[in-house]
């Protein structure tokens, strides 16, 4: 019992925070889904929410390192209940419940109040039940790609210790980094797993998303700014600082796992980090491995032992359909004709090509997709904090858009935790984003993305594009709103567009899928196909990169 991590010694050790993650786990294995950690100031009494058979569960977490917990918590949870409209209320501790808090629980069931306490007795009575208690949470079959993935990384990591992993958001290279970590700790039951990443939301992501990797006898624990555990014995999630700090000090993992590597640069914290752990085997995984410092990571982990990007996802029916529709008639002709003897800076270009549109224009088209698509789900990505939290009040008038919020980093977490919770379980229909979520964010019932006037970054795009490309049973497309104000974002698409097949110019129509690109305006994009013929290069280049018109006179009116 002693490597469970429902052991009663263990989650003595861990402190309260560290407690409410495992009750986290605990819940999972209980078969209960779209769980979140709520847990922090101001919390309203609940520490986390959850849902089992229809019905929405606040649990309140009380850690207690010798003390009995007390009447009080009955009451809290009570409060949380009422607060985020629960069914049902628990209270959670790996201690023990004083008497006060079994009359409070009869008093309350009295009068038709139900409160559920489970102890830390019966937490490890619950991991005993083999009927109830999952010993591995339910998990897919490896795709055939990504069981080739899979073999490449364990081969290059056993041959040379060294592997980098390529996948699209949306192809699993997490759940091909828990195959990896859960291969070598089958092969070393006392291993030491070292999972790094530059956020601590995304680490705590990478935390729990490894949870359907490993059985119930593998302790995870978090190393941040807000935990630091003493032992450090199965998987660590940690952020680079922190990571670091304790490599310093001698910690010495068997393994490290390094997500979104692409934040790998030639210096700074990830470079001084793997550095000192050379010796150690070292994985990869990004979904886009370019760095706007030119940095190559190719350099850190060597060439990627297995590739499939988006284009590749979308043409093999890996990734769901998409119908990406550009809007780019905004162009001003007047401004072409004039320039069309002149070399621009493109950023000079984007501020005088393109006419900005309307948020109300972009309401408008968005209407209009929501209207055709079954069970819509949208995601608007906005240009700046200031233009989603006004495009979030614009499309909050839309009558069947009633609760439409914004999604951004000056939240507070828990209100940002809230947020995605209400739009991934379908009470909040579209909501409008910055950055937030580019990185690491599993939506996957989004079937609507509108790019509302943003500035092109080619890995920005791709991640942001992948939040829609995750299949799901009943999913048959996503539809892409692209409201143009960059050169380079056109580049990109028809890049992509080129890429994923060839076999038409107009209007790319996959065999066998609905996959197309296409432009809302066919002037724009004549003169875009002529104007751009290196759209792999443009798509990269740097505001200051100069571009040149052809005649204009041949593709407008």
């Amino acid at each position: 019992m002693r490597s469970s991590f429902v052991d009663p010694l263990f989650l003595k050790e861990v402190g309260p925070i560290a407690f409410t993650r495992q009750v986290e786990r605990v819940l999972l294995h209980l078969g209960f889904t779209d769980v979140t950690n709520i847990d922090g100031s101001y919390d309203q009494g609940g520490d986390i929410l959850a849902r089992r058979n229809g019905e929405r569960w606040v649990f309140q977490t009380k850690w207690k390192s010798t003390a009995s917990v007390g009447a009080a918590s009955v009451d809290e949870v009570v409060k949380a209940k009422d607060y985020y409209s629960a069914d049902r209320a628990a209270v959670v501790t790996n201690s023990r419940f004083g008497p006060s808090v079994l009359r409070r629980r009869d008093e309350l069931l009295r009068v038709g109040i139900r409160v559920e306490l489970w102890s830390g007795k019966e937490l490890v009575q619950l991991y005993g039940e083999e009927r109830a208690f999952l010993n591995r949470l339910p998990e897919r079959p490896l795709r055939p790609y990504q069981s080739e993935a899979f073999q490449r990384v364990t081969d290059a990591l056993d041959e040379h210790q060294r592997a980098l992993l390529v996948l699209a958001t949306g192809l699993g290279k997490t759940v091909i980094g828990g195959e990896v970590i859960a291969r070598h700790l089958s092969r070393h039951a006392a291993g030491r797993i070292l999972v790094v990443a530059h956020t601590k939301e995304l680490v705590e992501q990478l935390e729990r998303a490894l949870w359907f990797h490993i059985s119930k006898g593998t302790r995870t624990q978090l190393l941040t700014g807000d935990h630091r555990p003493d032992d450090l014995r199965g998987i660590t999630c940690a952020t680079v600082f922190s990571a670091l700090s304790y490599v310093r000090s001698g910690y010495r993992p068997d393994l490290v796992v390094v997500d979104e590597a692409h934040h790998v640069a030639e210096n700074g914290y990830f470079a001084e980090l793997l550095d000192l752990l050379s010796d150690v085997p070292q994985l990869g995984v990004t979904a886009t491995p370019w760095r706007g410092d030119r940095y190559d990571i190719r350099h850190r982990f060597g060439e990627p032992v297995y590739t499939l990007g988006i284009e590749d996802g979308m043409r093999l029916g890996f990734l769901a359909e998409v119908r990406y529709r550009l809007f780019a008639d905004n162009i001003d002709w007047d401004f072409v004709r004039a320039a069309s003897r002149n070399n621009y800076a493109i950023k000079d270009l984007n501020a005088r090509l393109f006419v900005a549109e309307r948020d109300e224009a972009i309401r408008d088209r968005l209407i209009e997709a929501y209207e055709r698509t079954p069970d819509p789900r949208i995601v608007v990505f906005c240009r700046t904090i200031e233009h989603a939290e006004r495009m979030a009040i614009l499309l909050d008038q839309v009558p069947q858009w009633k609760g439409a919020e914004a999604v951004h980093a000056e939240l507070h977490r828990r209100e940002r935790q809230l947020r995605l919770m209400r739009f991934r379980a379908g009470d909040t229909p579209i909501i409008t984003a910055v950055d937030i979520l580019n990185e690491g964010v599993d939506v996957p019932d989004v079937n609507i993305i509108c790019f509302a006037r943003v500035t092109h970054s080619r890995r920005i795009f791709v991640q942001q594009l992948g939040r829609g490309l995750r299949l799901r049973q009943g999913k048959s497309h996503v539809e892409a709103l692209d409201f143009v104000s960059d050169i380079r974002r056109i580049a990109a698409v028809l890049n992509l567009r080129e890429r994923v097949s060839a076999d038409e110019v107009e209007t790319l129509r996959l065999s066998n899928t609905g996959t197309r690109f296409e432009f809302s305006d066919r002037a724009v994009e004549n003169l875009m196909q002529e104007w751009i013929k290196d759209a792999a290069s443009l798509e990269t280049a740097l505001d200051e990169a100069k571009l040149q018109f052809p005649d204009p006179n041949v593709f407008s009116d």
